[in-house]
Order: C-alpha cells, then sequence, then structure tokens
C-alpha cells in the first residue's frame, strides 16, 4: 500500500468516526431540547466531503509523490481537529444544533478563533491535495468549501445570535 492510499483509508476512517459522534452528539442534544437550524446546506457538505475523499483516493491510486511537508501540516490540523472536538466535547455535531441553555464554548480554540473547526476544515481540503501534487483539486475543492463554509457560518451566526447577545 502507498503512503498516499494509506492517508487517505485514515482521513476516510477519522471521518466515518467523527460521523458516529456527531450522530450520537445530535441525538441527545435533540433530546435534550436543541433545535437543528438551516438543515438544506447539509447535503452540500456532504456531497462536497465525498466527492473530496473519492477525488483523493483516485489521486492516491495513481501513486503520487506526497510531500512530506505538507503531510505534517495536515498531521499538524488533524491535531487542532481534535482540540476542537475536545473543546466542544458532547456539543460537536456536523450539523447546525443549538441548545438555548447551554452555554456557548468559549476554550480551547475558541479562545482565539470564532470558528477554529471551519478554519481547520478549510486548510485540510487544500492542504492535503497538495500534499499529493494535485494543485486542481486543492484549488476547485477550497474554492467549493469556502463556498459552503460561507453558508454555513452565516446560518450559525444567525442560530448563535440570541446567545451571543445576551451574554
Amino acid at each position: 500500500m502507498t503512503l498516499a492510499l494509506a492517508v487517505v483509508l485514515l482521513v476516510a476512517l477519522q471521518r466515518i468516526a467523527e460521523l458516529f459522534i456527531a450522530r450520537r452528539n445530535t441525538a441527545r442534544l435533540l433530546t435534550e431540547g436543541g433545535v437543528e437550524h438551516a438543515p438544506g446546506h447539509y447535503p452540500a457538505i456532504v456531497l462536497l466531503h465525498t466527492a473530496w475523499l473519492a477525488v483523493l483516493g483516485w489521486l492516491a491510486l495513481q501513486d503520487p509523490p506526497v510531500s512530506l511537508g505538507l503531510l505534517a501540516v495536515f498531521l499538524m490540523l488533524q491535531a487542532a481537529r481534535i482540540w476542537v472536538l475536545a473543546a466542544m466535547g458532547r456539543y460537536w455535531t456536523t450539523r447546525i444544533i443549538t441548545l438555548p441553555t447551554a452555554p456557548l464554548v468559549t476554550a480551547g480554540p475558541f479562545r482565539f478563533v470564532r470558528h477554529p473547526n471551519y478554519l481547520v476544515v478549510f486548510l485540510e481540503i487544500i492542504v492535503l491535495p497538495l500534499a499529493f501534487g494535485a494543485w486542481e483539486a486543492a484549488v476547485g475543492f477550497g474554492l467549493a468549501n469556502a463556498a459552503v463554509l460561507g453558508w454555513r457560518i452565516r446560518a450559525e451566526e444567525r442560530a448563535l445570535a440570541p446567545r451571543r447577545d445576551t451574554g
């Protein structure tokens, strides 16, 4: 198995594990009175990430040279991703779910960046294709991801605004 293929398989397994965590957290939050906001953007996110992984898989099968420096950057982004998930804990989901009685998360990376998870996602969508020498995929998915994240961030800001205004 090539390094590129191993990396893509590990990323796919990571995303599947995150989906299980997200589903568990989503179910718990909804049971506790949480509300989902702007679900219309979610299929676009799923499609984008699925296509990104599929293209990365195809690239990996071509046995591209892998930039170890960019792969190291990607690994640092994964550490940042874990930091975000740990800071959000039971409130982390792949959807926009708010629990009106819960405090806003301000610990960990949220002390420095308002939407650290989206910053990590934005960068990793670009960095991993670049690590495989696929600048076209990095640009294409980077632009598509920026558009979807812009949509999502606006929706999330609207959903969180009432809680931000009270604190």
